[in-house]
C-alpha cells in the first residue's frame, strides 16, 4: 500500500459519519482545527466527504459566533474532561473555548480544489465571519488576538504559558482522574501541575456561565498570542478574498486585517529577534522562540528579520521545525510543545513561506516533513532530532498533510487570494 493509499485510509478509519476523530482512544471526539485539516485531507479525495466535515463542525457554533474547540457528538467514559465537566452552551454539548481559526484557510483551499463546493462555501462563510466577530470583540490586545486558557492555542504546554500559568491557584481544584496518560506514555504529555491549572481555568468559565465579558474580569491567564494572531490574520485575508467572490462586503474585515496587522506588530519581541506572546496581565514578553513565531509568512507578512532567528531552529535539527527553540532552556523533544516537531505547523510555516517566496526555507521544511511519515507513519508528532514518532497514532491531520502537501502529489497544494500579502 502506497503512502497515499494509506493516508487515505486513516482519515476513512477515523471518521465517525459526518466529522473525524483525531485518532482512535486519545481524541474521541471533534476537534476544532482538526476538523479544518481534515476537510482539506478529504477534499483531495472525496470532496463531499470535506464539506460535510466543516459543515459538522459548524453545527456546535453558540449563538454568540464563539466556535468551540471540542464538540462532544456522543459521549465516551476514555476522555477527561467531558462535557459534564465543561458545561458549555452551544447546540451541541462542547467545551467552553475556542482554538486557533484556520477554518476559513482551509475553506478556500477546498473551494481552489472543488469549485462545485461553492453554494457551500458560501452558506459557511457568514458563521465563518460571525467565529471571527467574535475574535475581533473579545480576545484583542492592542491588535493581536489572545488566549483565554492553554488549550485555546492549540499549543497546550508551550513554553509561552508557563509564567501566566504561575499566576494561577489550583489548591482547590479538587480530585480527578486524567485519562490522556493512559493511552500513551505520560512522558510525552503534560505534568500534573499543568493540568491542575488547566481544570481551574475551566471552572473559572463554568463559574460565570462562559460569559466573555465576566470572564475577562476574572480570568488571571490572558496571552496575546502568535498562533491566534497570525491564523485570524490569514484567515481574514482568505475571508475577504471568498467574500468578493460571493458579492459579500468586505470592509469590516478589511479594517479587521489593518488591526490585525498592526497587533502583531506588538508581538516583535527584538530581544529574541522574533515573534514572541506577551503576558497582558504582567505586560511582559515571555521570551519563546517557538514554531508560532514562524507563521508570520503563512499570515502574510514577509518579515525578513524573523528569518535568521527561525534558520537557526532549522539548523538546530535533524528534521524540520520544533516547536520551541532547540538551544531554549526548557526544550524537551519528545514532551508535546516543549519541542517535538509538529507536521501540522510544519504545513503552516512551509506553505506560507513558499507562497512569500521563502523557498529554500519552505522547501526543506516541506521534505523534512515527507521524510518523517515515510520512515516513521503517521504520528501526531516527532522528536526533531533523531525522527521519533510520538503521542497518537494513525494520526488524521498528519495524514492530510501528507495527501495535501508534503506527499507525492503536490499539485493538491493550490494558492489561492487572499495569501499574497506583505509588510
Amino acid at each position: 500500500m502506497t503512502l497515499d493509499e494509506q493516508a487515505r485510509d486513516v482519515l476513512r478509519k477515523n471518521d465517525k459519519g459526518g466529522y473525524t476523530l483525531p485518532t482512535h482512544g486519545l481524541y474521541p471526539y471533534q476537534w476544532n482545527w482538526d476538523s479544518a485539516f481534515a476537510a482539506w485531507g478529504f477534499t483531495t479525495f472525496d470532496p463531499d466527504r470535506g464539506w460535510t466535515e466543516l459543515e459538522t463542525l459548524m453545527s456546535g457554533q453558540w449563538e454568540d459566533g464563539m466556535l468551540p474547540h471540542i464538540l462532544f457528538h456522543r459521549v465516551d467514559p476514555g476522555y477527561f474532561p467531558g462535557p459534564d465537566v465543561w458545561q458549555g452552551r452551544g447546540p451541541i454539548p462542547s467545551s467552553g473555548i475556542s482554538q486557533p481559526p484556520v477554518a476559513a484557510t482551509f475553506m478556500a483551499k477546498m473551494l481552489a480544489m472543488d469549485p462545485s463546493g461553492e453554494p457551500r462555501a458560501r452558506a459557511i462563510w457568514p458563521k465563518l465571519n460571525a467565529w471571527h466577530r467574535w475574535f475581533m470583540d473579545w480576545r484583542l490586545d492592542r491588535g493581536a488576538v489572545c488566549v483565554t486558557h492553554p488549550w485555546e492555542a492549540g499549543r497546550d504546554n508551550a513554553p509561552d504559558w508557563d509564567g501566566a500559568m504561575k499566576a494561577i491557584n489550583a489548591d482547590d481544584v479538587g480530585d480527578y482522574t486524567r485519562r490522556d496518560t493512559s493511552h500513551v506514555d505520560p512522558a510525552m504529555r503534560p505534568t500534573k501541575y499543568d493540568y491542575d491549572r488547566y481544570l481551574k481555568l475551566v471552572q473559572l468559565g463554568v463559574s460565570v456561565n462562559w460569559d466573555q465579558s465576566k470572564l475577562r474580569d476574572i480570568n488571571p491567564f490572558r496571552v496575546a498570542d502568535p498562533t491566534m494572531t497570525f491564523t485570524l490574520l490569514r484567515a481574514q485575508r482568505d475571508m475577504a478574498a471568498m467574500g468578493r467572490r460571493f458579492g459579500e462586503g468586505v470592509s469590516e474585515i478589511e479594517g479587521w486585517i489593518e488591526i490585525l496587522e498592526a497587533g502583531a506588530e506588538t508581538l516583535w519581541n527584538p530581544e529574541i529577534a522574533g515573534y514572541d506572546s506577551r503576558d497582558v496581565h504582567a505586560g511582559t514578553f515571555n521570551g519563546v522562540l517557538s514554531n508560532a513565531s514562524a507563521l508570520c509568512w503563512y499570515a502574510g507578512l514577509n518579515d525578513d528579520r524573523a528569518l535568521p532567528a527561525i534558520a537557526g531552529m532549522l539548523n538546530a535539527t535533524r528534521y524540520g521545525l520544533a516547536s520551541y527553540d532547540p538551544e531554549g532552556e526548557e526544550f524537551e523533544p519528545l514532551r508535546y510543545w516543549r519541542g517535538p516537531t509538529w507536521p501540522i505547523m510544519s504545513y503552516l510555516v512551509g506553505s506560507g513561506m513558499e507562497e512569500q517566496g521563502v523557498t529554500d526555507l519552505g522547501t526543506r521544511i516541506r521534505d523534512d516533513t515527507a521524510r518523517l511519515m515515510e520512515l516513521n507513519g503517521f504520528a501526531e508528532y516527532y522528536s526533531p532530532l533523531d525522527g521519533t514518532p510520538a503521542g497518537g497514532e494513525t494520526f488524521t491531520w498528519t495524514a492530510a498533510v501528507w495527501l495535501g502537501w508534503a506527499g507525492d502529489n503536490r499539485e493538491n497544494q493550490l494558492g489561492d487570494a487572499g495569501c499574497r500579502q506583505s509588510n
